[in-house]
């Protein structure tokens, strides 16, 4: 499964650094015009994966999440080569809205090894699967910048369509599904309806926020994101752009390698809402230097501490759920958290378009930064409300008891 995440999430990646400059090779547009179309052309995907990551995910419950992997990379390889025939930005918006249905391969299989492992070290193998992910996540703006310096913009999509079926060659022959019950598991019925999946997240205020907060963090992260290579163009220029833009991508990827299964392995032994909490602020005050930054070199720093900071928020996220929620309903329940994820990447490169249209490439870094922290302090706020009303209740209840 490592293995899989790996080029698929590379496969993903390798497109990313030159979208915006796809866009300009289908005619003379205003730059104002590539920055907003290339806003929505990212997060367009995302409106259909909003909407189908819960029914992947009930569907991966009832019948299991190996097949639902082998759809997934069926139908993101096909959609990555049509673009690479791609003619006019409408083609390219659709096909992008087509891909959504199936961009789910990360997060089912995220639930898929979530099942499998125990809750006491769910932290630390997500993390090691995560690791996967990123190394893909990390290699595939180097790969596809240099690709598409070498061959073109079209010959870059139809190779990485390549890689995107290997990954559920992979699947089928290299990975076994089986069911599993964890002795520190308490009874469970084995199936459950949406209403009663709902319940038990409204129910569960921190696990509500946690999931309400990946989509304000994947706001923050996919705001820059459409606009990354345009704006490194204008701290480095022209030359060898596709290159330098890889490299700008890859460099929160390789801080992300780092730390990923060490913030994971942390969580398990302190608390994964601490981590979170912690993540959370850091990742808002490194980033907020990006406004201004006058080279392409203090860029790459800072995106690389960024990863840094970052790199423990997916698997620890998870690694939370995975304790809140029963085994028979993991894939919806990260089915609803991949759609609010989702919801963020599809308003984040939209706000961020228009943010950078208006204000600046440093309006986006501001906000960026702002939301950040933001999500810092509805997380603590959660979190403390939860743990003083616990304790507050226990005492009463000792009281009582006493008295």
């Amino acid at each position: 499964m490592w293995f899989a995440n790996f080029f698929v999430a590379g496969s993903m990646t390798m497109v990313l650094p030159f979208i915006s400059l796809y866009i300009e090779t289908y005619g003379n547009f205003s730059a104002s015009y590539v920055q907003n179309w290339s806003g929505w052309i990212f997060g367009i995907t995302f409106v259909t994966a909003l909407i189908f990551s819960p029914i992947w995910g009930r569907v991966g419950d009832k019948y299991g999440r190996k097949r639902i992997l082998m759809i997934s990379a069926a139908g993101l390889g096909l959609s990555v080569l049509l673009m690479g025939f791609a003619t006019s930005v409408w083609q390219l918006f659709l096909l992008r809205l087509f891909m959504g249905i199936f961009t789910g391969f990360i997060p089912i299989s995220q639930a898929f090894i979530s099942t499998q492992t125990p809750k006491n070290i769910a932290g630390r193998v997500l993390g090691t699967l995560q690791t996967g992910s990123i190394t893909g996540s990390l290699m595939g703006p180097l790969l596809g910048g240099a690709f598409a310096d070498m061959f073109g913009y079209a010959a870059t999509f139809k190779w990485t369509s390549i890689s995107i079926l290997l990954s559920g060659i992979l699947v089928f022959f290299g990975v076994k599904e089986v069911i599993m019950k964890f002795a520190d598991e308490k009874e469970e019925k084995s199936s459950y309806s949406s209403k009663e999946v709902l319940s038990h997240i409204m129910q569960r205020p921190v696990l509500l926020v946690v999931m309400l907060i990946s989509m304000l963090v994947q706001v923050a992260h996919f705001s820059v994101q459409p606009i990354l290579s345009l704006y490194v163009s204008d701290l480095h220029g022209a030359a060898n752009i596709a290159l330098f833009s890889g490299m700008a991508f890859s460099a929160a990827g390789l801080g992300n390698l780092l730390m990923a299964r060490r913030w994971g392995r942390l969580g398990d032994r302190i608390g994964y809402i601490k981590i979170v909490i912690f993540l959370l602020f850091m990742a808002g005050i490194v980033y907020f230097p990006a406004a201004f930054v006058t080279n392409i070199w203090q860029l790459i720093i800072i995106r690389f501490l960024l990863g840094i900071s970052i790199g423990g928020l997916v698997p620890v996220r998870i690694a939370y759920i995975r304790q809140e929620a029963p085994l028979s309903i993991q894939g919806e329940v990260l089915g609803y958290n991949t759609s609010l994820r989702f919801a963020g990447n599809i308003i984040g490169p939209a706000l961020g378009g228009v943010i950078s249209g208006f204000y600046g490439f440093s309006g986006v870094f501001f906000v960026t930064s702002g939301l950040l922290i933001i999500s810092g302090v509805i997380m603590l706020v959660a979190w403390y409300r939860s743990e003083y009303a616990g304790r507050k209740g226990h005492s009463r209840a000792l009281s009582s008891y006493r008295g």
